[in-house]
């Protein structure tokens, strides 16, 4: 296990620094593709892992804020690419889609359509909760109602749109992945749906599996012995489908238990698939190939630490996420082990943490930023920030020395000075 890891690391690495493989970059090829840009849910790589962020000798006492613009409700992270921030939210009864200048906040372009929004428990969060996708030379969105959107990223001028008619009981919160053309997005209900691959130039269904129903989780991209696939989050497992056909490679149980969710999304190191979930900690699979079949081996399963909502980040063989109890932790990724957690103010596990190079950023609901060190023996902070007085769901964006912070209903650049 111990090696077998390690050259997976490698190899992933490799591929990062070089950007040889369009495919990494979800579609978007190395030339076009800038390391500074957040182009996703995620960042470049679905990871979350910031490229180029300077990260200061001594942190100052406080951030030095750029500029704050009001957008609207949603707690969808933007897209940025080169000099242009694309944010989706909901404002006047319409989801939004505009494109701001990334230094100025000034607008570019904006694009609009009428959402009915019924809410139940989720009342109070009418806004989208899906990040726009870029690549191309197109955004793609996806609603809270199941609205999926494609537009012209220069002009906002709609390539097409297309109504999928069902969500989860809490709307949809699955973020499309753009790669080799296709959009590729969880669709439909817990009942009723799957996994959509559309044709990014019209729209088209170019395959859909729907075999079980749709989770909030969002899928990534995955290859093994040159098979490229997708693997995602439904409602009952953890599932590697082809890119090409959408047909299912392999498949590991991954039922929720009482009233938990499938939120999280996978994390992929080379061989390796790192899924966790509500109430049932943290697991790690192997994916195996023999002739034509794949399969997935548990390499090693940890009970300690269960991410409902918050999606673990990967770094130097160490795995760091947020319990659904709030506690930050670090598990190592050779055995399951945990190595420490540490209690901090939030909201039932909501928190979105960052690799920042020499440092991670974990950002709370609490709207606290939080610095600490990538240290597998404790916890270890370096500063502390209050970046807004609203509530924050989305995930910070940070390049060079620029955080973006999407708030309720507002986007604020703050600068490392």
């Amino acid at each position: 296990m111990r090696n077998t890891l390690s050259r997976s690391v490698r190899r992933r690495l490799c591929l990062v620094a070089t950007c040889a493989v369009g495919f990494v970059v979800a579609g978007v090829s190395a030339p076009d593709t800038r390391g500074g840009d957040w182009p996703q849910w995620r960042g470049v790589n679905r990871d979350a892992h910031a490229s180029d962020f300077k990260a200061p000798k001594e942190w100052p006492k406080e951030l030095t804020q750029k500029w704050k613009v009001t957008v609207g409700d949603g707690v969808a992270t933007p897209a940025l690419v080169g000099d242009k921030l694309f944010v989706f939210t909901r404002q006047d009864g319409a989801e939004v889609t505009r494109c701001l200048d990334a230094s100025s906040n000034k607008e570019v372009w904006k694009d609009k359509y009428d959402v009915n929004f019924k809410g139940g428990p989720d009342a109070g969060y009418p806004g989208p909760r899906s990040s726009p996708a870029v690549a191309d030379g197109k955004v793609v969105t996806f609603g809270v109602n199941g609205t999926l959107s494609c537009l012209n990223a220069d002009t906002g001028e709609k390539v097409w749109r297309i109504e999928t008619k069902a969500f989860p009981r809490f709307h949809t919160s699955s973020s499309p992945v753009i790669v080799d053309k296709l959009v590729i997005v969880l669709t439909g209900s817990e009942s009723n749906g799957g996994i959509t691959a559309y044709d990014l130039a019209n729209g088209d269904v170019k395959w859909k599996w729907t075999e079980e129903g749709a989770s909030y989780s969002s899928p990534v991209l995955m290859t093994v012995d040159g098979t490229k696939m997708v693997v995602a989050e439904t409602n009952k497992s953890v599932v590697g489908l082809s890119l090409q056909d959408g047909k299912p490679l392999w498949k590991t149980e991954y039922a929720i238990p009482g009233r938990g969710y499938n939120a999280s999304t996978p994390m992929v190191e080379g061989e390796m698939v790192i899924f966790s979930g509500s109430g049932r900690g943290t697991r790690a699979y192997k994916i195996e190939k023999s002739g034509d079949s794949f399969t997935p081996k548990e390499a090693w399963s940890s009970k300690d630490t269960s991410a409902m909502y918050n999606s673990p980040v990967f770094k130097k063989g160490f795995v760091y996420g947020l319990t659904s109890s709030d506690s930050l932790f670090c598990v190592n990724a050779e055995n399951g082990e945990t190595v420490w957690t540490h209690a901090i103010p939030g909201r039932r596990g909501y928190g979105n943490i960052v690799d920042a190079g020499s440092v991670l950023l974990a950002l709370t609901p609490a709207s606290n930023l939080l610095v600490f060190l990538p240290n597998e023996k404790e916890y270890k902070e370096v500063a502390s920030y209050k970046v807004t007085d609203n509530q924050v769901y989305a995930y910070p964006i940070v390049t060079g020395n620029r955080i973006y912070i999407k708030d309720k209903d507002s986007v604020i650049l703050w600068a490392v000075e």
